[in-house]
C-alpha cells in the first residue's frame, strides 16, 4: 500500500523514520529485534540506508560478524521453542504454530530442546514463523546432528531469517502514523 500524499511506501516511510531516529533509539528498536547489543551498535552506525534491502543486507553481516558473546547475548533474546516465555512478544506470535500443539509433541520438543543444548551449549534457534510443530520438531531432530561448526552456520541463518522478518516488522511499525517515535 503507497501513502497517496506521500508517495511512499509503509517500508520506505518506516525506514526514513528509523533513519532518523537518535542512535539510542534505533538500538533500542533494533534490540526488540535480535537482543545483541554489537549487532544493534553496527546497525544503528550503518545508518542512513537507502532502502530496506541495504538495511538486511547490513543486519546480515552484523549477524556474521558476531562473536561467541555477541551471539550468546543474541540467542538469550529467544526463548525455547514450545516455552511460553513473558517479555517474548516476538517470539509468541513466531511460535503460535507450537503454542497450541498436543502434550506429546510438546514433550518431544522440550526433550529435542535440552538433548540439543546439552550438546551445542545453547538453545535451539529456528525460525518458526509459519512452521508446524511438527515440522520444526522434525528439523530439531535433523539438526542435532550435525557437527559444531555446521550447526554454528545453522544458527546464524536461522538468526538472519528471524531478524529479516523482525526488521520488516519494525519498518512497518515505524511507518504507522501511531508510532511513537522520540529522539
Amino acid at each position: 500500500m503507497t501513502d497517496t500524499t506521500t508517495g511512499a511506501t509503509p517500508e520506505v516511510a518506516g525506514l526514513k523514520r528509523f533513519n532518523a531516529l537518535d542512535p539510542v533509539a534505533a538500538q533500542r528498536a533494533l534490540l526488540a529485534c535480535c537482543s545483541s547489543a554489537g549487532w544493534a551498535r553496527r546497525v544503528t552506525g550503518g545508518r542512513p540506508y537507502r532502502s530496506a534491502e541495504q538495511l538486511y543486507g547490513a543486519a546480515d553481516e552484523a549477524v556474521a560478524g558476531l562473536d561467541p558473546e555477541g551471539m550468546a547475548q543474541a540467542l538469550a533474546g529467544h526463548p525455547r521453542i514450545g516455552e511460553r516465555s513473558a517479555g517474548h512478544a516476538e517470539s509468541a506470535r513466531e511460535q503460535s504454530g507450537v503454542l497450541d500443539a498436543k502434550a506429546e509433541l510438546l514433550a518431544a520438543i522440550a526433550d529435542g530442546n535440552a538433548r540439543y543444548e546439552e550438546r551445542f551449549g545453547h538453545v535451539y534457534l529456528v525460525c518458526a514463523t509459519g512452521r508446524s510443530a511438527s515440522e520444526l520438531l522434525q528439523i530439531l531432530q535433523s539438526r542435532l546432528g550435525n557437527d559444531p561448526q555446521t550447526e554454528e552456520r545453522a544458527t546464524r541463518a536461522e538468526l538472519v531469517e528471524i531478524n529479516r522478518i523482525r526488521l520488516a516488522r519494525m519498518l512497518a511499525d515505524l511507518a504507522a502514523p501511531s508510532s511513537p517515535v522520540s529522539g
